[in-house]
């Protein structure tokens, strides 16, 4: 999983160990021991390795941040392997859409955009995990509604291991 030190990431980490998968998570280093917490069976940070260039090969790879081509990334999948892209940049988004049906006909895997509008059954299932304690949020820092500003700019900083909540008062 790459980006999987924030608020997404740690909740994917969590989610496909109950799948039973072998999870590699890849974030920055001051994150890899949260990501050992959620239960990444491996870690790597990418400030000194690039995952898509060393030996590993993945059968599936969740991307929350889009730092690397996909020409990079197909090169990381096992064959029959998938890519998703769940998050990053407009680009790199639109070149995935584009290279999907060519590295799918070329080299048999398949890469996507996780394109998902939010149900409310959807929602009660991951209630049920957090209620049952199968998976628990990260929270980083939180934030009055006043500070929404400088959550902003925190978040924005990139270094956010989990998520930033902002509280908004009741009334």
């Amino acid at each position: 999983m790459n980006g999987a030190g924030g608020g997404v990431g740690t909740f994917g980490i969590q989610y496909a160990k109950l799948l039973g998968a072998e999870v590699t998570g890849v974030d920055r280093g001051e994150k890899l021991e949260t990501l050992r917490s959620m239960g990444a069976d491996h870690v790597l940070d990418y400030t000194n390795e690039d995952f898509t260039a060393s030996s590993g090969r993945y059968d599936l790879i969740l991307d929350v941040v889009g730092n690397r081509s996909i020409f990079a990334i197909k090169r990381a999948l096992k064959s029959g392997g998938k890519y998703v892209i769940v998050g990053g940049p407009l680009h790199r988004i639109f070149q995935v859409l584009m290279a999907a049906p060519l590295i799918a006909w070329l080299e048999k895997k398949k890469v996507g955009v996780l394109l998902h509008k939010p149900n409310h059954n959807d929602q009660l299932v991951w209630k049920s995990l957090v209620e049952s304690g199968h998976v628990m949020p990260v929270i980083d820092r939180r934030y009055s509604l006043s500070d929404a500003a400088q959550a902003l700019e925190y978040f924005g900083e990139g270094r956010v291991i989990g998520k930033v909540v902002v509280s908004i008062p009741t009334l």
